[in-house]
């Protein structure tokens, strides 16, 4: 109880902080706007709440340009209440100062309030381009994937796993170890609603035992994931041994209440006509998935996306 009132108490005073700090740059920005007021006005009203509260934090003359922008970015007041409040305000800045468009502004906002980032890790996912690589997946058709299912909600094409620290030529078994590891890191990267269950689960069919790199059950899919991880481009006969380990999992592990299983090759390196050609006539909800050990420069995402948005343009 004493937790619960304790989060609920600091979840209002952010609450009441963003509120007033949205209001501080509403009333600049119109003052500003009129011409009633210029920079020099700006820097005497920091000074003046700094005298006459010097507790305050923030009311710098940045900290006030920080507010009218953050006013000009979210000008609509109705939205005060419905999301903004949920974010602390240095999450709003690390938002205001990394993205430009409103949608990339509206896409990290909602991460945010899902996920609970802190700004750590939400400065993470920004750098990690995290907004573009969604973006592409949704341009490209992920086969394999129900579309009743939210999976395509859920999974990436490209993941970013540089805080493995893997060497140049790692073997399988080291991603597995770095992963299990960096359990943390690795469920930022793909979700928070992944549970972990095991590395190397062991299944049984017939007299042989068969092993399941990782095992995790996502809470939204309510469903069993299983990652089988490679070290090199995808290759189509991978598809089969992955079927064969969802059957065994839907017919031996899976509970009656869960939905059927779904799997994921993560592998080096793949080609998206190889992926499309193996998985089209796959009934399992398979699906092959990149990850790359150093994070992708954002401009080349940005480039990459930027390139789709012309020829859809064009078509």
């Amino acid at each position: 109880m004493i937790e619960a009132a304790r989060g609920n108490a600091i979840r209002h005073v952010n609450s009441e902080l963003i509120k007033l700090y949205w209001s501080i740059g509403e009333y600049v920005n119109r003052k500003i706007a009129s011409a009633q007021w210029g920079e020099a006005t700006v820097d005497q009203l920091a000074d003046f709440i700094q005298s006459r509260h010097p507790g305050f934090k923030g009311f710098t003359r940045r900290g006030l340009y920080r507010m009218r922008q953050f006013f000009e970015a979210y000008p609509k007041k109705e939205i005060v209440s419905a999301t903004l409040t949920q974010i602390s305000w240095t999450n709003h800045l690390l938002i205001l100062s990394k993205t430009k468009a409103a949608l990339e502004r509206e896409f990290y906002l909602a991460l945010t309030v899902k996920e609970k980032y802190t700004s750590r890790e939400l400065e993470r996912q920004i750098d990690s381009g995290i907004f573009e690589r969604t973006a592409l997946l949704k341009k490209k058709k992920l086969s394999g994937a129900r579309s009743d299912s939210g999976i395509m909600d859920v999974f990436k094409d490209t993941y970013v796993l540089d805080f493995l620290d893997l060497p140049k030529g790692h073997a399988e078994q080291d991603l597995q170890k770095a992963i299990v590891a960096n359990l943390k890191n690795f469920i930022l990267e793909f979700g928070r609603d992944f549970s972990f269950i095991g590395q190397e689960y062991r299944i049984q069919v017939g007299k042989n035992d068969y092993f399941i790199d990782l095992l995790f059950f996502h809470r939204g899919l309510h469903c069993l994931v299983m990652f089988e991880l490679k070290i090199d481009d995808f290759k189509p006969e991978y598809l089969g041994k992955l079927n064969f380990y969802l059957e065994a999992l839907d017919r031996d592990v899976k509970k009656v209440d869960e939905n059927p299983s779904v799997g994921l090759i993560l592998c080096k390196s793949k080609d998206d006509e190889v992926v499309e050609y193996a998985l089209s006539r796959s009934l399992s909800p398979a699906l092959v998935a990149e990850y790359k050990t150093k994070l992708i420069p954002r401009k080349i995402l940005q480039k990459k996306l930027h390139e789709y948005y012309l020829l859809e343009s064009r078509s």
